[in-house]
């Protein structure tokens, strides 16, 4: 099929080698929505064998749609991770309840636990971390829970543009990790900078926080898609990266690529082995097809998905 024609790019002198590329994206995940992933018929024509395939719950979405999507990723072969959004939770009883339904249709026992989108909770949750004292994750037996990260700050957390609330939330989440045999994670926010990402994982290692980072890039797109979800999602000072590249005429009507901010990233890490960014969490912005394709053409699991010969 065509997807095995792709030839891989040459790495710029200055940005990580194709090897380095190639290395940075093993073992990457990408994020999908209910509708989204319900146009995919099959998967396994685009993601290696296994790909973390997390499911965002959009407030509305009914969990029975919800857990089927799951079902059916996970007999593709994929290891699913749904999300569990704090506010739109009612009580203990509907959380224990998606639990339930995730691990007994789906087979699921991993979740990314966050506050959620909305400004006000429907019921008892505020956070990801009143989720996980609960103790019902435990108590099912998930072996795996990821929790929020934000390298560009969270205004939701701390209104006055600060870091404190956030890095209390991480020093609990790191003692939450420490008390339990939890698998923990940090999924963070999309960017588009590399710098200011590698600033903010050195400076959360430096504060004693060793929650692996699997950092959150923005998978190809339009240039005008990106600029609208960067502010919706509250992106910060990397938004710059894309206004600056709108500013330009000869680029404005390409499709904007996270080559740059992820052969940057790639060299880092070949650089610092024991720097903190351990995996890439892809949101496919611009399509699932679109974004698997350019994971493919890059190198991401030895550039075949599952279905290849």
């Amino acid at each position: 099929m065509a997807l095995l024609n792709f030839k891989r790019k040459t790495a710029p002198a200055d940005q990580g080698s194709n090897a380095e590329i190639e290395a940075f994206l093993s073992g990457y995940s990408i994020e999908v929505m209910p509708r989204t992933a319900s146009k995919i018929d099959d998967f396994r024509a685009y993601l290696p064998k296994g790909t973390r395939v997390y499911i965002a719950h959009i407030e509305g979405t009914p969990i029975e749609d919800m857990v089927a999507n799951a079902a059916r990723i996970t007999q593709q072969g994929y290891d699913v991770m749904p999300h569990f959004p704090a506010r739109i939770i009612k009580d203990a009883a509907t959380l224990g309840d998606w639990i339930a339904r995730y691990q007994g249709e789906a087979g699921i026992e991993q979740a990314l636990l966050l506050a959620g989108g909305v400004a006000t909770p429907h019921g008892d949750f505020d956070s990801s971390m009143q989720l996980m004292e609960t103790g019902l994750f435990d108590k099912a037996g998930f072996k795996r829970l990821h929790v929020a990260g934000h390298p560009e700050g969270n205004k939701d957390i701390d209104p006055n543009g600060g870091e404190q609330n956030v890095m209390d939330a991480l020093r609990w989440k790191q003692s939450f990790s420490e008390r339990t045999d939890a698998q923990m994670a940090l999924a963070t926010q999309f960017a588009f900078e590399a710098k200011p990402i590698i600033a903010w994982a050195d400076a959360i290692k430096d504060a004693g926080i060793d929650i692996p980072i699997h950092i959150g890039i923005a998978g190809p797109a339009k240039l005008q898609t990106l600029i609208k979800f960067a502010i919706a999602c509250g992106v910060g000072p990397s938004l710059k990266v894309l206004q600056k590249r709108a500013m330009d005429v000869t680029k404005l009507l390409l499709p904007y690529e996270p080559t740059e901010v992820l052969s940057e990233l790639a060299a880092h890490k070949a650089a610092n082995p024991d720097f903190n960014i351990t995996n890439v969490h892809f949101f496919p912005l611009g399509g699932i097809k679109t974004n698997a394709n350019w994971a493919i053409e890059n190198g991401g699991a030895s550039g075949r998905p599952a279905n290849a010969s």
